[in-house]
């Protein structure tokens, strides 16, 4: 079995005139490994050569001790401590104290395919987002506050210490771990420009050094690590994507030019996906293709990626927009990039890309990737194609929750049961590919952990007089669709309604604000968090993501959160509106519709345009958890109104049967 680290040590050994293949040298490790019997170095080198350099011998070294860790033969299971430990003597060997392993891939996405799952693997943590620090005598993880529950579920709280990923930073913590003299590893592929930037600023104060290491020690040490994917490429049909690439690919040289920038690297796989009008399926539930594209000022392209994944009639499709490459040309191609000035993504751009252009001697200029905006806000047909997706999957969710309330009745139905009746559900339309993310069923417990993984081993009963919350989504080729719905089993308490309610009338807030042009998500987010904050509760996330087209379900740069975040609405931008509230060890609440930005009318008088929100989302909202009596006028004329046209728009495609649900599901509440 080979290891990732045996193609770094044939390359070593190459250099110092040791001519040996892949397969000569994963044979040689394990000979030396079986021959060595003891610990006399002198013995393993000697097995090889006399003129090894330092660094072939510890590559040497550290090979035998990932061959000697318990943990390298996949049948022995997961033991967190045997791979830290394993790790540790990997780094020792490569002559650094420390390595940062984050939970990412080359292009920064929040899914990632099986291959960079490196933090998983490493401590056992399954979120989408954090970072673990190793050094040689201790470890930490950071995660945000979506994961502060899982992440004890699943992480060795005796390994590895509890961080908050964004009020105790990796970089804090390092500076006050790291000790004078001491190296910190880093994979420059896995950070952005900017983070590596303070990663090293922390070791520098510490009088310490951040160091890059190929191969990734990860990589080095996992065996049966997955292969890079290979899924197929397809073309994105205009009538979908609503603007041939050819006018896009103009328009974004056009702002390469006003930037002042020769070529810009597009490091984000979403936006290589709209620039190019391609998807594809190398990650999970969304439908990106992974690759590297440059883009010129004349608008010309240069794709990086796989051959492979290109159909013959894809590829001739694709060659009127760009010119494929093979991914290992890109360090060339950045090379030839020496004498201009290039745009790197401040969001996705790895630190491996600025080293390349900037050791070319380029003019680096980092800023926002010159895609982002234009790709989120939507063309007339992107958003005619959304509202259509949702019109669709709402049908699926009103039969659901018809099921739901019968089959949990008796507390028999668990939640990975509940979660596969309402995949089936979507897989009937012709035009769904995926789910948008994994489903959420939280019932009790489980629904207060905010991205809660349901598996076997937490797979619980839907229990009468416990809440139940359902987060989903589904990929249609015409859309991508985001809801989350929080009923009850059996009978609520008060607290349960007082809380629900709270929730639904911070998400009215929103909806119905009226807001002028150039305001940002940040000044929206309190809206939302008002009814919570006036009996001092609060939730510890976003209240609202961005949201592609037929691509990510979680689309930057738009946001509402409490966080800075300087990018200002416009018409066309799709974002969820999803307030909630988590009581933990109890129960979680989460009210989610995807909405668009509009423009509206302004009132009279008004000095500034105004902009407001459509709702795209039509689902009823779970009226046994309202208190009515909670509602202003306002707030109950909003949901009587919502409910009036969820029951117009479904009841003449449904049968007696979900028609009579849907009535009394959305009847009308009075005080």
């Amino acid at each position: 079995m080979t290891y990732s680290g045996d193609a770094h040590l044939a390359a070593l050994l190459k250099n110092d005139g040791v001519e040996k293949d892949l397969a000569s040298v994963t044979e040689l490790v394990d000979g030396v490994l079986a021959a060595a019997n003891g610990d006399t170095r002198a013995d393993w080198f000697a097995l090889i050569g006399p003129n090894l350099s330092p660094e072939t011998k510890q590559a040497l070294l550290a090979l035998r001790d990932a061959r000697k860790g318990a943990f390298c033969n996949a049948a022995d299971g997961f033991d967190a401590k045997a791979r830290i430990d394993c790790l540790r003597k990997y780094l020792a060997a490569r002559g650094v104290d420390g390595f940062i392993v984050p939970r990412a891939d080359e292009y920064q996405g929040e899914y990632v395919p099986a291959r960079a799952e490196r933090l998983t693997w490493l401590t056992g943590f399954t979120g989408s987002a954090g970072t673990a620090v190793v050094m040689l005598e201790n470890a930490a993880i950071f995660v945000d506050g979506r994961y502060t529950i899982q992440v004890r579920q699943q992480v060795n709280g005796d390994i590895y210490q509890y961080r908050h990923l964004v009020n105790e930073p990796a970089v804090g913590w390092i500076y006050d771990h790291i000790e004078a003299g001491q190296k910190l590893a880093y994979d420059p592929w896995l950070h952005t420009v900017a983070h590596a930037e303070q990663l090293r600023e922390a070791c520098a104060g510490a009088g310490a050094e951040l160091v890059a290491i190929d191969p990734n020690p990860i990589d080095a040490l996992w065996q049966n690590q997955p292969a890079q994917p290979l899924a197929p490429a397809r073309p994105h049909l205009l009538e979908h994507a609503g603007q041939s690439s050819a006018d896009k690919r103009a328009a974004i040289a056009r702002a390469l030019e006003t930037l002042e920038c020769d070529a810009a690297v597009i490091s984000a796989p979403d936006s290589l996906a709209w620039l190019l009008n391609i998807r594809g399926g190398d990650v999970p539930q969304t439908p990106l293709m992974l690759g590297y594209a440059i883009i010129d000022q004349s608008g010309n392209v240069d794709l990086f990626a796989d051959e492979r994944k290109f159909a013959p009639d894809t590829r001739d499709w694709i060659a009127k927009d760009a010119t494929l490459r093979h991914p290992g040309e890109l360090a060339g191609a950045l090379r030839g990039l020496g004498n201009g000035s290039v745009r790197l993504d401040e969001a996705t751009a790895s630190d491996w890309l600025r080293m390349q252009l900037g050791e070319a001697g380029a003019t680096v200029r980092i800023g926002r990737d010159p895609i982002a905006i234009p790709k989120a806000i939507k063309n007339k047909v992107e958003l005619e194609g959304s509202r259509k997706a949702h019109k669709r999957d709402g049908e699926k969710i009103i039969r659901y929750f018809a099921w739901l309330e019968h089959a949990a009745a008796d507390g028999s139905l668990d939640e990975m049961t509940a979660a596969d009746k309402l995949l089936s559900l979507r897989q009937e339309d012709p035009l769904f590919r995926d789910s948008s993310f994994t489903t959420i069923p939280g019932s009790g417990p489980n629904g207060a952990i905010c991205h809660y993984r349901c598996i076997p081993e937490t797979n619980r009963k839907l229990q009468p007089g416990e809440i139940f919350l359902i987060d989903s989504g589904g990929q249609y080729i015409d859309g991508t669709t985001d809801i989350t719905r929080t009923t009850i089993i059996g009978t609520p308490s008060d607290e349960m309604r007082d809380r629900f309610t709270r929730v639904l009338k911070g998400h009215i807030a929103l909806a119905t604000a009226k807001f002028p042009a150039g305001t940002t998500g940040q000044q929206l987010d309190t809206l939302a968090r008002k009814p919570l904050w006036d009996v001092g509760l609060d939730f510890d996330h976003g209240t609202g993501h961005g949201v592609g087209s037929y691509l990510g379900v979680h689309e930057g740069p738009q946001r509402i959160s409490k966080g800075p975040n300087k990018i200002a609405l416009k018409p066309g931008m799709v974002l969820s509106n999803e307030p909630g509230y988590y009581k933990e060890g109890e129960y979680g609440i989460r009210i989610e519709n995807l909405i668009a930005v509009r423009e509206i009318d302004a009132p009279a008088g008004a000095e500034l345009p105004m902009l407001g929100f459509e709702t795209l989302t039509f689902s009823p909202i779970e009226r046994r958890l309202i208190d009515a009596s909670l509602l202003d006028d306002g707030e109950l004329q909003w949901l009587n109104d919502y409910h009036a046209r969820v029951y117009a728009i479904y009841a003449d495609e449904l049968d007696e049967t979900h028609r009579s649900w849907l009535q009394k599901a959305t009847a009308p509440m009075t005080r």
